[in-house]
């Protein structure tokens, strides 16, 4: 028995260094890590499928209680049989690959020990195309549970159906007595052997998954830091000068070896090899470029001749150019140039991706508050640019993490962000908005932040009946609960801070309370907030200023903001305004294109 356990041992080897050196593959990692197709399916079962037909070829032969080192295995005498690992490739396709994948591997590896021969060939082919179909539905099972297929999780269903394997060996290899007397020879090597093996071929699976997400969380990380330090040129919209100090971020943060940046018409910025012939203010100098901003879609070139450079001898062998959209139109494109082809690979391909995505998000940030500019409406722009660019970063931050934890939950954050985000550029595209609307922005917000620190806030809202659709100004309640979360709470208090919301209507007037049971206001600081901007360390006033401001200019002086606040006990702040104020915001409206 110990003999055959060393031989297995050393045939268990192959088949470990085969997975170790496919886990190096790109490939290889791609397919086992991510949604499969039909195609990837496919290259699943031929694969594992192969294990199963490698470990048939390599096996040992058993002659009644003889055994036969052989090589290499290619025809077995029919009072033989072969003991080797072929149910352990069918069992890791079956559980990583799912029912499909299991069955196919089984019946291929299946139907080749049955061309082998031997008095088990029959036996062992339903052996191996049941344990396909087994491991299949194990796998299965567990996803849908959504519980993690572990290496001893494997190793449990793999000595498992190994030991089934025995069990139809007995009943369906004949004669009996020879059937027996072979079980009881491989039945133990085969089951612990097995076992070990599939233990190190999952952890080689789990390694190299791991080594996936941790590369797509240092990715992710990149962006957002990419993101964090070029925010405030973008904010500036494309111009030479932002556009040369994104460039240069980018350059010294990627392996990019040349980043430019164009709007529609010209160059606004090139950093990197290739700067003696794309110069700045120039007309656009690639064919590539124009393809990007004609289609609207992502350009990529792996080759030299497909960038339609001008300069024959330009050093850029690569690119990646990304739309940057406002509004869904393109505006600009943002460029990565590479000198090795090779280095264009998926990695910075969805790095490029997802700065695009974001930068362009800025973008639309950058015109709504230029709209704002020509609007002259300087209250509103002042409550856009209150708008910490952080909280977009750890939004996402939060929902890349639930993505592994809570995929339902993270659908539902993304579309509370995405509500969010929608709020600010409709309120800074709108005098007026329905009172629901700056609800559902309040509830984006609010459940945003719920996401980041559960149990630390509540709110509670009460809505009279038929207020819903009343027209107050944007940006009017959600300021004021956030206030409330960063100014309010202090977190890792045990005490959950609750905001309520209560509207109201009495004398032709709406009435708005925001209450908050945080640590209050002293006194000083009260009298002065919604009066003036206050610099100090807590915070300067401006979202309290301005809506007092735009309050007292769209109503003419017939709205009002109170603020009654009392140490640790909590801060109150009411507005009042006419609810019939058609006519005021009319005139609002006739003051503002006079001017």
């Amino acid at each position: 028995m110990f003999n055959l356990v060393s031989l297995m041992l050393e045939k268990v080897g192959i088949i470990v260094i085969v997975a170790f050196l496919l886990s190096q593959m790109k490939s290889f990692r791609q397919i086992v890590h991510g949604e499969r197709n039909v195609t990837e399916r496919i290259w699943l079962i031929v694969l594992f499928g192969t294990f199963g037909v490698i470990s048939n070829y390599t096996g040992i032969e058993i002659h009644h209680d003889t055994i036969h080192k052989v090589d290499w295995i290619t025809d077995v005498n029919p009072d033989n049989a072969i003991a080797n690992t072929r149910v352990m490739g069918v069992v890791i396709g079956g559980l990583i690959g799912g029912p499909v994948v299991g069955i196919g591997a089984g019946v291929l590896a299946g139907v080749h020990r049955l061309t082998l021969g031997g008095f088990t060939a029959v036996a062992c082919a339903i052996s191996t195309v049941l344990a396909g179909v087994a491991a299949g539905y194990y796998g299965k099972k567990r996803r849908k549970s959504r519980k993690k297929i572990t290496p001893l999780y494997a190793v449990k269903i793999g000595m498992l159906l190994e030991a089934v394997q025995m069990l139809i060996i007995v009943i369906v290899a004949k004669p009996f007595e020879q059937a027996v007397t072979l079980v009881e020879i491989i039945s133990v090597p085969m089951i612990l052997v097995n076992g070990f093996g599939t233990l190190l071929f999952m952890l080689i699976i789990q390694s190299m998954i791991r080594d996936e997400e941790r590369a797509r969380a240092n990715q992710t990380n990149q962006a957002f830091h990419i993101a964090d330090q070029t925010l405030p040129y973008f904010r500036q919209g494309l111009n030479p000068s932002s556009c040369q100090q994104i460039s240069e971020i980018m350059l010294q943060l990627t392996d990019a070896d040349a980043v430019a940046i164009t709007d529609d018409r010209q160059i606004l910025s090139h950093v990197g090899a290739g700067a003696d012939h794309h110069i700045l203010n120039m007309e656009l100098a690639t064919g590539l470029t124009k393809k990007a901003l004609e289609s609207g879609k992502v350009a990529i070139a792996q080759v030299k001749e497909e960038i339609y450079c001008f300069q024959k001898d330009c050093p850029l062998q690569a690119a990646i150019v990304l739309p940057l959209k406002v509004q869904n139109k393109t505006v600009g494109t943002l460029k990565m140039y590479f000198k090795d082809p090779a280095k264009l690979d998926k990695v910075h391909k969805e790095l490029a991706e997802g700065l695009a995505n974001l930068f362009s998000t800025q973008l639309e940030l950058a015109e709504a508050e230029q709209q704002t500019k020509l609007l002259k409406d300087a209250e509103i722009k002042a409550l856009q640019a209150q708008i910490h660019p952080h909280f977009l970063f750890n939004s996402i931050n939060t929902i890349s993490a639930l993505c592994r934890t809570d995929v339902e939950k993270a659908r539902k954050l993304l579309i509370e962000l995405s509500s969010f985000f929608r709020s600010n550029l409709q309120g800074a595209r709108q005098m007026m908005i329905p009172l629901e609307k700056e609800i559902e922005h309040v509830k984006a917000y609010l459940s945003l932040e719920q996401a980041r620190f559960p149990d630390v806030y509540h709110l509670s809202l009460h809505i009279e009946p038929g207020l819903n659709q009343v027209l107050i100004p944007p940006f009017t309640l959600q300021p004021l609960v956030e206030n409330a979360v960063n100014h309010a709470f202090t977190r890792g208090n045990h005490n959950k801070g609750t905001i309520l919301i209560n509207i109201s209507s009495q004398d032709e007037r709406i009435h708005i309370i925001v209450q908050d049971n945080g640590k209050g206001i002293e006194e000083e600081r009260r009298r002065e907030l919604g009066q003036r901007t206050i610099s100090s360390k807590k915070g300067t006033g401006t979202a309290l200023f301005n809506i007092h401001e735009r309050l007292m200019g769209i109503y003419n002086g017939q709205a009002q903001l109170t603020i009654q606040s009392e140490l640790n006990v909590g801060t109150k702040i009411i507005i009042s305004i006419p609810l019939h104020s058609k006519g005021v915001f009319e005139q609002h409206v006739t003051s503002i294109h006079s001017r």
